[in-house]
């Protein structure tokens, strides 16, 4: 590749407002220019005409940037530790063994971190609005663009009200006499509160809300270690017993667990669906690209962001799942009792087992924590992907309308209204089932939303080739690329077309699971194709993918933002480092 400079092409007019102590400055205001759009922008109505004041902020919305560098790798973290890793790794470890589990978790860490490199080089040189959707779309083909934020708006809208009945069900470990209406209301109404509030509470929130959930991983990782030498009351000293017996990997069962698939072949079989199920815990972990429009100094915070939180967040997760993996027999049968609360969580039962009081409950009232808390990322995330579509031109305009402190509004009511599907659980057999059809058919979106990120890349990667274009000047450069991401890609792939392999073994076949595994990728394609005829787009090629519009803005916006937001306090400097 030639170390020739990207040469910055004519932009339409933007303004930069300063402020005497701190500078509101708003990159996603030029997302239209960068496509191609009539040329409104910040400050600008439908007709071109220029809007001072107040007003200014409200013709195609602006989010304001409050999200601080401490906010961004709490809510990366908040995004990705929770039920998952507290109750739902015990099917897993169910479903794999010890050693089958903690492999495939720490396989799909390697896949994660190819996509976050990535993401976070795109992020890094383009902070906008609905990141992710505008890569597919600037980099790829619109239709991706409009597919995948539709796609993940639904997968983070539809899991609102899960993440509510799953608060439901867990306060139902201290209180299973109240109906549940009365827990998911008191759920629903905090949630709305906290979103309609805006970015800075959110933010703060969910700052608190994690660091609640990584002091307790932290504790339960510290307590592992000592009941694993014999320090708990009962003084037994597990080590690897059963990584020795029932053994290191289970075999798949088939016939509705009446059998099994005997072997190294049934036991490779077992391993895959952990990486599958793996896949789906790690979910979450590209949320903090929908903060890029909501972030101080994001050619800063971004990378940071990302690079630090990945490894903090795997070592959660490796370390977590280890514990799990020595303390708990792959045979418990109370790790598929689908309590959804503590009673069915590996490291409570581990506790139990070493007859350890009160503890059980401390984790209880944490998995509500987290189950709330990833009630309010999901309305936060959709909320802005929704947003990010308006200002691609794929939704109304209405929905581009932000309030004086930067909430687009619109966008937060339609996800919100999601919420009331919570109700469903409390109406009978026919709407739950009505219900978990809603969920499920989102099940594998995140999944979708990873690859279409590699894709980006990969595209973005060789486009700048082509172009005779260097990265040797990026605020960030994603490591060991184009492999790393061809890796991710390729096995993303394969994650997609094979998550509901069960099914097309032996005696396994089931209409209802084959459905619910493969809709999401047919929906996903509809909206692909959909939006190819109707608005009749083509992939762009690779000589004609635009890497200068907004450049110039974002390199201006960064030398603002590094003076307004200059490290200077001693607690400013210890914020930086930890965060």
């Amino acid at each position: 590749m030639s170390g020739k400079e990207i040469d910055m092409a004519p932009v339409p007019p933007y303004e930069l407002v300063a402020a005497p102590k701190k500078v509101e400055s708003h990159p996603e205001a030029f997302v239209s220019d960068i496509n191609g759009d009539r040329g409104e922008k910040a400050g600008y109505n439908g007709e071109n005409q220029k809007v001072d004041g107040p007003a200014a902020n409200q013709v195609n919305g602006n989010m304001h940037r409050t999200l601080k560098q401490r906010h961004m790798a709490m809510i990366a973290l908040g995004g990705a530790i929770g039920t998952g890793l507290f109750v739902g790794s015990g099917s897993a470890l169910s479903t794999g063994g010890p050693v089958g589990l903690w492999l495939g978790y720490i396989f799909m860490s390697s896949i994660v971190y190819s996509m976050m490199v990535a993401l976070g080089e795109m992020a890094s040189l383009f902070p906008v609005a609905g990141a992710f959707t505008h890569y597919a779309a600037r980099f790829v083909d619109p239709a991706l663009g409009f597919a995948t934020g539709i796609n993940y708006w639904y997968s983070y809208a539809i899991t609102i009200p899960v993440e509510i009945v799953a608060a439901a069900i867990v306060i139902s470990y201290w209180d299973d006499t109240t109906n549940a209406a009365v827990y998911i209301t008191v759920c629903l109404v905090l949630i709305w509160a906290v979103n309609f509030l805006g970015a800075r509470v959110y933010g703060e929130t969910e700052f608190w809300f994690s660091a609640i959930k990584v002091v307790t991983i932290v504790g339960l990782i510290i307590l592992g270690v000592i009941l694993m030498c014999g320090g708990g009351p009962t003084h037994d000293k597990i080590g690897f017993r059963y990584w020795r017996n029932p053994g290191p990997f289970n075999s798949i069962s088939i016939n509705g667990g009446d059998g099994v698939i005997g072997g190294r072949w049934g036991q490779f079989l077992a391993f895959w669906n952990v990486f599958i199920q793996a896949a789906f815990s790690f979910l979450g972990t590209e949320i903090i690209a929908t903060t890029l429009g909501e972030a101080e100094n994001p050619r800063k915070t971004v990378p940071k962001a990302i690079k630090r939180v990945f490894f903090r967040l795997v070592f959660f997760y490796i370390a977590g799942i280890f514990i799990i993996s020595v303390l708990v027999p792959y045979t418990e049968p109370n790790l598929l009792n689908g309590t959804g609360t503590a009673a069915s969580s590996p490291f409570v039962i581990a506790i139990q087992n070493a007859q350890i009081k009160a503890l059980p409950s401390i984790v209880n009232a944490v998995i509500l924590v987290a189950a709330w808390s990833a009630g309010n990322s999901d309305l936060y995330a959709a909320s802005r992907t929704f947003y990010a579509l308006a200002l691609e031109n794929q939704m109304p305009k209405i929905f581009r309308k932000c309030t004086k402190r930067g909430l687009p509004i619109y966008c937060v009511i339609i996800t919100g209204l999601f919420g009331l599907l919570a109700y469903l659980n409390t109406g009978g057999d026919t709407a739950i089932t009505a219900f978990n059809w809603l969920y499920n058919i989102s099940a594998v979106t995140g999944v979708i939303t990873w690859w279409g990120i590699l894709l980006s890349y990969l595209r973005f990667y060789y486009g700048l080739k082509r172009q005779g274009l260097t990265r040797d000047d990026f605020p960030y450069r994603a490591p060991l690329q184009p492999y790393l991401s061809w890796y991710g890609f390729i096995f993303l792939t394969l994650v997609m077309l094979f998550n509901g392999f069960p099914v097309f073994l032996k005696g396994n076949w089931n209409t209802s699971n084959f459905f619910v595994a493969y809709v999401s990728l047919l929906l996903f394609f509809v909206c692909w194709a959909g939006w190819k005829v109707v608005k009749k787009t083509k992939m762009i090629p690779l000589d004609e993918i635009d890497f200068h519009t907004g450049r110039r803005e974002l390199d201006e916006l960064e030398a603002i933002d590094n003076e307004t937001f200059k490290v200077e306090s001693k607690y400013q400097k210890i914020m930086s480092i930890l965060f």
